[in-house]
């Protein structure tokens, strides 16, 4: 692909799941379109074009992506979650209408020029719509550069004008390897708890997510399961974790979820293997149905964890979900 840039569209949708390379592709890809003295599929690095967008100075390179906060947020529900984290939760129009200049003016080095959109599902509908106008009349030598884990949710309209690249996880041995020589003390483990995803599975061991994982799984191994006192653990955990978050720990609860119907039904653990063992007790007694029925609820719970009303609360609530889901079957 990146041999022949002439063979390109005008636009690209770097699609799959989260962790996989899709950014840093997009990347190499720009750095070769705007390389002047390109090595077949790879940028030089070493011309001036490099060294500019090495050094993020590019003229005729663009990167839109999530600002952080200035406090101008488009809704209220923004603003809140901008404030928490310092970063904003879209891409807003004002972000695609300041390319409009910048695509239809010129070039700086009468080469290419290059537009990556990413995360491009976090674009809100006013900016999506004003980058399909954009696209609908693109300028020669003008490439956009979109990057999704959740390309399903953009515009049916903005996906047809753009041609889809597929990305995978990695065959396991391959990612494992990759892990080991980036120094990571427990591969196998921490891919597992990553879906598969190599770079997600390394930003894990980075913030030190893996010691938790461990204490927010074990309590569920214990019969009869006490849903205020396991609450009160996790939200112990939460207050001498500082890299522990609410949604962090709902998805850990979604996984070793996951994994517990899937052994019930007679299949490998997805994520945490090495619990292969607790899995395997919990799912001889389990009911199929309040399995699903909690998988399914947790889908929803997780989508108020950033703002909870109450944390205590809401970890009972979760900690509640899961002592029915585990409540054993009627013969």
């Amino acid at each position: 692909m990146l041999g022949n840039p002439a063979s390109l569209p005008h636009a690209l949708l770097l699609a799959g799941p989260g962790g996989v390379g899709k950014s840093r592709f997009a990347a190499a890809m720009a750095a070769r379109l705007l390389c002047e003295q390109p090595r077949g599929s790879w940028a030089c690095g070493e011309c001036d074009a490099c060294r500019w967008q090495a050094g993020g100075n590019h003229p005729d390179f663009r990167k839109v992506t999530l600002e952080v906060d200035d406090a101008e947020g488009d809704e209220a529900s923004t603003k809140a979650s901008s404030k928490k984290s310092g970063v904003a939760t879209q891409i807003k129009i004002h972000q695609i209408r300041a390319l409009e200049d910048f695509v239809f003016v010129g070039s700086h080095r009468h080469g290419n020029r290059v537009v990556i959109v990413d995360p491009a599902d976090a674009m809100n509908g006013a900016a999506a719509n004003s980058l399909l106008k954009i696209l609908e009349e693109p300028p020669p030598s003008v490439y956009f550069i979109m990057v999704s884990s959740k390309w399903r949710s953009l515009l049916p309209t903005l996906r047809s004008r753009c041609r889809k690249v597929l990305f995978g996880v990695p065959e396991t041995g391959a990612a494992v390897a990759w892990l080991k020589q980036a120094g990571i003390k427990d591969p196998e483990m921490e891919l597992g708890l990553a879906g598969g995803a190599p770079l997600r599975a390394l930003a894990r061991s980075e913030r030190g997510t893996k010691d938790s994982t461990a204490e927010i799984i074990a309590p569920l191994s214990r019969q009869p399961l006490d849903p205020l006192t396991l609450a009160a653990h996790w939200e112990s955990q939460l207050k001498v974790n500082p890299e522990l978050n609410l949604e962090n720990l709902v998805d850990t609860v979604q996984k070793w979820l996951h994994d517990l119907i899937r052994v019930r039904a007679a299949l490998a653990p997805r994520y945490l293997a090495r619990e292969n063992e607790n899995l395997s007790r919990l799912a001889a007694t389990a009911d199929p149905a309040r399995l699903n029925r909690c998988h399914d609820s947790l889908l929803k719970v997780r989508a108020t964890a950033r703002h909870p009303l109450n944390t205590l609360l809401f970890l009972e609530d979760l900690a509640a979900r899961c002592a029915v889901a585990l409540t054993p079957a009627r013969h």
